[in-house]
């Protein structure tokens, strides 16, 4: 009697869960948003953005103009929030499509040894950067205007 209150329960609770689902997934044609977060140890904010600007953002303006990428947005709050909230940085990619976005660039190599030809500099402010960061995560996003109204 017991595994059939478990399974019922179990039945129940599957089916709330799919009731609530995941929004609908961008055709594969469609341009694909993620927001990245960055999370900072309190007082580097200001050196995280310096090497992000310097090291990282190069190569998404370089991805942005070979196609695979539509647009980069670097964001920060106006005012802080709670520690356990607190993010330091957005970084908002649309990307062409889903399949570009959840696949490697194959020039993403080549294009890092040439925007930064002292790859031992590169490396050693790039692990900088990621020894201040506290957190870091990627939150793909779908936008489910209803079609014809206003943004």
């Amino acid at each position: 009697m017991r595994n059939i209150r478990f399974a019922l329960l179990l039945s129940a609770f599957a089916q709330l869960l799919f009731a609530q689902g995941a929004p609908p997934r961008a055709a594969n044609d469609q341009p694909y948003t993620v927001e990245y977060y960055y999370k900072v140890q309190w007082g580097h904010q200001q050196e995280f953005l310096q090497l992000f600007l310097k090291n990282h953002y190069p190569l998404l303006q370089k991805i942005v103009e070979s196609g695979r990428m539509t647009s980069v947005k670097i964001e920060q709050p106006a005012y802080h929030t709670t520690e356990d909230g607190r993010w330091d940085y957005r970084v908002t990619i649309r990307f062409k499509n889903s399949t570009v976005a959840t696949t490697a660039n194959p020039d993403e190599e080549r294009i890092t040894k040439q925007l930064w030809p002292d790859q031992e500099t590169f490396k050693r402010e790039e692990q900088r950067r990621f020894a201040i960061l506290l957190a870091h995560w990627d939150l793909p996003v779908t936008d489910i205007t209803p079609a014809g109204a206003k943004k």
